[in-house]
């Protein structure tokens, strides 16, 4: 797996997190963030369903928009389905 690095929050210390990176071989955002608290769990199944035991719920903060648009941008620029 040859993931591509894109950013990280402007806010955290060198190697912290939120990090947004590509993989360009699945065509996939990869994100690194903080695990969210158990009422935001909550709050998230309330709205939608219970969170697979595979799947975690991140916080991002708003700070990382433009990395999370770069993100997207590389991900378009590789073509395919868009699917």
């Amino acid at each position: 797996m040859a993931l591509k690095f894109i950013g990280t929050d402007p806010d955290s210390g060198q190697g912290q997190s939120p990090t947004a990176f590509v993989d360009p071989v699945r065509r996939e955002l990869v994100l690194q963030s903080w695990t969210a608290d158990e009422a935001t769990v909550a709050e998230v199944e309330r709205i939608f369903y219970p969170v697979p035991g595979h799947e975690s719920v991140l916080r991002i903060p708003e700070r990382m928009i433009p990395v999370l648009r770069r993100a997207i941008e590389e991900l378009e620029a590789l073509g395919g389905s868009g699917a």
